[in-house]
């Protein structure tokens, strides 16, 4: 078994569940008191959310590729970046380390061609849902994604940011994000992407009448597959 190294902490509250589904998918595949091989390096949320909130995303990459040196010294295998937003800095991590980085979007993007569907909604943060880093990479592989409107798109990253990572499930926040899909999939969605790894924490697949992809749940999945050498 291959040992996966996660760079987690953004936020920690879905660091946990990759904790969680990482081991109970190797207990799965292998039985008896199987688990996973794997090393956590959680980052202080704050620092990244600050580098974010002032554009310095040079300075969040070269942070995360220090991490990700990091968890290669102390024997990882592979690479697992524990958030959708920072994937926009992936390039400098893949760079600072001769070990392979799962990509979650393309992990995503897979899983999405795999069940035969063209269009998709996206649900994240601000930065994932406007900028092309994601989506953009979703749709090299095929994939058109709708975006929820301009004012959707702030209330839905004040959520994440104000109550998702703080561990907060509100029932209100609940029902403002299904009616956001219900409102993109009457514009032509065929399933939606949970484009943050916290959003499947206050919804699950259950709440939705289409295909849900919840990026946390697809990139275990892959890095499981990658540390037991199944393709």
């Amino acid at each position: 078994m291959k040992t996966i190294g996660i760079i987690g902490g953004m936020s920690w509250e879905s660091t946990v569940t990759y904790y969680q589904q990482i081991n109970r998918l190797v207990k799965e595949r292998l039985g008896g008191l199987h688990s996973a091989k794997c090393i956590v390096f959680s980052v202080d949320f704050a620092e990244i959310e600050a580098y974010q909130s002032k554009g310095e995303w040079d300075k969040a990459g070269a942070e995360l590729a220090d991490v990700a040196k990091k968890l290669e010294l102390a024997g990882a295998d592979m690479i697992v970046l524990a958030t959708n937003t920072m994937h926009k800095v992936i390039s400098p991590i893949e760079e600072a380390t001769k070990l392979p980085v799962i990509r979650i979007a393309d992990a995503t993007a897979e899983a999405i061609r795999q069940q035969g569907l063209n269009r998709v909604a996206l649900l994240g943060t601000k930065y994932t849902m406007e900028q092309d880093f994601y989506k953009g990479r979703v749709q090299e592989h095929g994939v058109d994604v709708m975006v929820p409107d301009p004012n959707e798109q702030e209330q839905i990253n004040h959520i994440i940011f104000n109550e998702l990572v703080l561990g907060e499930f509100r029932q209100e926040s609940k029902q403002y994000y299904l009616d956001v899909v219900d409102r993109l999939l009457n514009s032509g969605a065929e399933g939606v992407i949970f484009g943050c790894t916290e959003i499947g924490l206050l919804i699950q697949a259950k709440d939705v009448s289409v295909p849900v992809f919840d990026t946390s749940l697809i990139h275990v999945e892959r890095a499981v597959a990658e540390a037991l050498s199944y393709s």
